[in-house]
């Protein structure tokens, strides 16, 4: 499927007010620069990473060594995109809680109704269409030592995986990419009960087996 910036580009929506840095659960979907396939491929319905993958992966997997707030959990490296599930807790664990962000007259709002998984997640592969502005990652390294949120997670997410990537462009051949490595903002969806984290889960481990509907494809 081509990148067409006009049908792929998707309105910025948050949650008006609501603190990215409360203990909770999120799905955040990443997707590289005009969907350019540089992470490696699907093969028999599974994603065989190339070298840009598994640094992709490694770095994920060190994001709670920056962040002592966050815990990981089901992600998945796809050709040109990124899905996982982060849980964000407090400083000095408590355990955190399915959260669901109130309006100003204190009922939940958001993108699902509770106890439904998003409709955003379609059987289909379909790309979730909630996206946060979180803007261009950040040149410098700089994580908040108090309640960093999801974006600073993100930005420094995408910072490090494109220092990285550049230097094996011009070390090890790897292809270049124009411009930018991550499109500018990234898909975030507020998990808000068990049911619909279960749902989002399967649908990023089965993620490779429907490649061919995927709509990032």
């Amino acid at each position: 499927m081509t990148y067409n910036p006009q049908k792929h580009h998707r309105r910025s929506i948050r949650l008006k007010g609501y603190d990215y840095s409360q203990s909770g659960f999120y799905f955040i979907t990443i997707c590289v620069q005009n969907r350019e396939h540089l992470f490696g491929h699907i093969e028999n319905g599974k994603m065989v990473l190339n070298d840009a993958g598994r640094m992709v992966e490694n770095e994920w997997l060190n994001i709670p060594q920056r962040f002592k707030n966050v815990v990981l959990h089901e992600y998945i490296v796809m050709p040109n995109h990124f899905h996982c599930i982060v849980e964000m807790v407090e400083t000095t664990p408590v355990g955190a809680t399915l959260v669901v962000a109130p309006n100003k007259n204190g009922h939940p709002q958001g993108d699902a109704p509770t106890g439904d998984a998003p409709t955003e997640i379609a059987p289909t592969g379909d790309a979730p269409t909630e996206i946060a502005p979180t803007g261009d990652a950040p040149t410098e390294i700089a994580p908040t030592e108090n309640s960093p949120t999801v974006g600073d997670i993100v930005g420094a997410f995408k910072s490090i995986t494109t220092v990285n990537y550049i230097r094996s462009v011009k070390d090890n051949n790897w292809q270049p990419f124009h411009n930018k490595l991550w499109q500018r903002n990234y898909y975030e969806h507020i998990i808000r009960d068990e049911r619909a984290y279960l749902k989002i889960s399967e649908y990023i481990l089965s993620n490779p087996k429907k490649w061919n509907n995927d709509t990032l494809k």
